[in-house]
């Protein structure tokens, strides 16, 4: 007896099994090979916060494991004297993305870089590359971490810090899920209200337009006229940072801008104002809240507003669900989000005097 996935992928708008593999959900593929040293050298970079300017935030700051990789914000908190503007979102199987930011604009096959900007971006991480060498250098167990990945005669460079945590980052692949298991054509039995979600998901909601693929994005932008958040207008950092944003981005006349313009930054298209990227559904469970602003809380607060059709000058149209209905889209998503791995915070290693032979 052929799996309800197998039946969903024949039967997708009369499509062949290639085209509609393409606009469903589809189980994570297999790990990443990836080098032990350097994933074990990354993660201590990860959790290490004397990467930052000023000694008090690490990557891990604003991606936290037991959030699956965010922070539990609406906002995330930028570096010390500035606040953010946007969501920190998971970063579980961020290997798989093809593109990184709300905004899209830096390129997911390429992890060293976006954690360049992440480390040395001013309301980040506010990093001197230069110092967090010397940094490095002056913490024994560090080196030793570091020579097992590099060499023997390696020393802390810059561009090397960004690929070890690159390397990290590769490994924090989600949980499968049963849905995984059951979109693989093992025999799993799903929940009732679960099986009614996917048949929504790909059918009368039209999630799997956007949503599919093994992350459950199709790495574009889109316009879904997601309201403001308040607190962006209400907290100046938060708006300073924004306008700083938008003038390193080199928007047009960017003082003038108050909200965020999403892929227009990038593009200064008309047509790309106020398009966000489609996010991953892998980790639902413990990311909130959602959308690039965290202005809903709940998923269910994510259903109503597609139901809706969206905001103002959104591109979606009203999808007309009944209570059950959304309940079941609500419980299938939750059910994407599969075990978290458990990632340790590694201890805290002290400074030590520099031998004299090694000056």
């Amino acid at each position: 007896m052929k799996s309800f996935a197998a039946v969903l992928l024949l039967g997708l708008a009369g499509a062949t099994p290639a085209m509609a593999q393409l606009s469903a959900m589809q189980p994570l593929p297999a790990r990443a090979k990836t080098d032990p040293a350097l994933v074990e050298l990354g993660r201590h970079l990860f959790f290490e916060p004397r990467l930052s300017g000023d000694g008090s935030r690490s990557c891990a700051s604003c991606h936290i494991p037991a959030y699956g990789f965010a922070d539990g914000a609406a906002l995330s908190r930028g570096y010390n004297g500035t606040e953010y503007f946007r969501n920190a979102p998971g970063l579980l199987s961020v290997r798989l993305k093809s593109r990184l930011m709300w905004d899209g604009r830096l390129d997911g096959n390429d992890l060293p870089t976006a954690v360049r900007d992440m480390v040395t971006e001013a309301h980040f991480m506010n990093a001197d590359v230069r110092l967090a060498q010397e940094r490095m250098r002056q913490i024994p167990r560090m080196m030793d971490l570091w020579r097992r990945a590099f060499g023997e005669k390696s020393e802390p460079y810059g561009p090397r810090i960004f690929v070890a945590i690159a390397e990290f980052l590769r490994t924090l692949d989600a949980g499968a899920s049963a849905v995984d298991r059951h979109l693989r054509g093992e025999d799993v039995v799903l929940p009732l209200l679960v099986s009614e979600g996917m048949r929504l998901f790909h059918g009368k909601a039209r999630c799997a337009t956007c949503h599919h693929g093994p992350l459950g994005s199709d790495g574009k932008a889109h316009r879904l006229g997601v309201p403001e958040n308040p607190a962006i207008a209400r907290e100046p950092l938060r708006m300073i940072t924004l306008l700083r944003h938008h003038a390193t981005m080199g928007v047009p006349n960017y003082m003038a801008e108050r909200s965020d313009v999403g892929t227009y930054a990038v593009s200064k298209r008309a047509e790309d104002r106020a398009r966000f990227a489609t996010p991953s559904l892998r980790g639902l469970r413990h990311s909130g809240p959602y959308m690039h602003n965290g202005v809903f809380s709940t998923l269910e607060d994510v259903v109503d507003f597609y139901d809706r059709g969206g905001g103002s000058e959104s591109a979606l149209r009203p999808l007309g669900l009944k209570p059950r209905e959304r309940r079941a889209l609500v419980a299938y998503l939750k059910a994407l989000t599969g075990p978290l791995a458990v990632v340790e915070e590694p201890p805290v290693f002290d400074y030590a005097l520099i031998p004299e032979a090694a000056r």
